[in-house]
């Protein structure tokens, strides 16, 4: 698989997902993730994005100013 933004080679990784929702931040850890080796773009496969969309909107209601969850704890 090749980079969306510079075409170099993905290496599969655990990231962090980031979202400002104002007025709260919610981050996700542990995500699985496609990072680019030469520019460090981060894309996510089709599942995963479902996933994660789904999860911050469960949350973003319900979040104080900084919500932090473990993506592998959430979806197991």
């Amino acid at each position: 698989m090749n980079c969306y933004v510079c075409k170099s080679r993905l290496m599969s990784r655990e990231t962090t997902f980031m979202v400002d929702l104002e007025p709260c931040m919610v981050i996700v850890k542990n995500v699985p993730s496609f990072v680019c080796i030469q520019c460090g773009h981060i894309s996510y496969s089709d599942v995963v994005a479902k996933r994660l969309a789904a999860l911050v909107e469960t949350v973003k209601d319900s979040a104080a100013s900084v919500l932090v969850l473990d993506y592998l704890k959430q979806v197991a």
